[in-house]
């Protein structure tokens, strides 16, 4: 019957501690806030370097450009360094788990930073028909 409370209690700890993690990491208001300091530009082109060694550009889109199985991550630095660092640490559906060393994901954020402040994410929405066809959303099919 013991091993039963210490399950219990183990598990409570467990998903307290798993609430107040995740608070932090979608909260954050640290300094890496974007807008609100100077872009390194060294560390930003660090960085690109580190977009293209994990060919980052495979699943995901800057600009509305680039790959469709990740989201668009021209605008993702506005959450914070702390939630882009969690996602590249643990991974999350079909993205794997990188083993970015402290530096190299400093320099990936500083990138995204740059990228977030020279424009907005805007793509185009699609209908789709039976077809295959696609089209913007706006127009209808002939």
């Amino acid at each position: 019957m013991k091993s039963v409370h210490y399950i219990a209690i183990t598990y409570i700890i467990l998903s307290i501690s798993y609430l107040v993690l995740s608070f932090v990491i979608y909260t954050d208001t640290d300094t890496y806030q974007v807008k609100s300091q100077e872009i390194d530009v060294s560390t930003a082109s660090q960085g690109r370097l580190v977009w293209q060694k994990y060919n980052c550009q495979a699943c995901h889109q800057l600009y509305g450009l680039g790959g469709f199985l990740g989201p668009d991550l021209t605008n993702v630095s506005q959450k914070g360094f702390f939630y882009v660092d969690a996602f590249l640490k643990t991974g999350v559906n079909s993205m794997p788990e990188f083993s970015l060393s402290e530096e190299e994901t400093h320099q990936l954020f500083e990138f995204l930073k740059s990228v977030d402040n020279t424009g907005n994410a805007a793509p185009a929405t699609y209908n789709t028909f039976w077809n295959g066809m696609i089209q913007p959303e706006h127009e209808t099919q002939p």
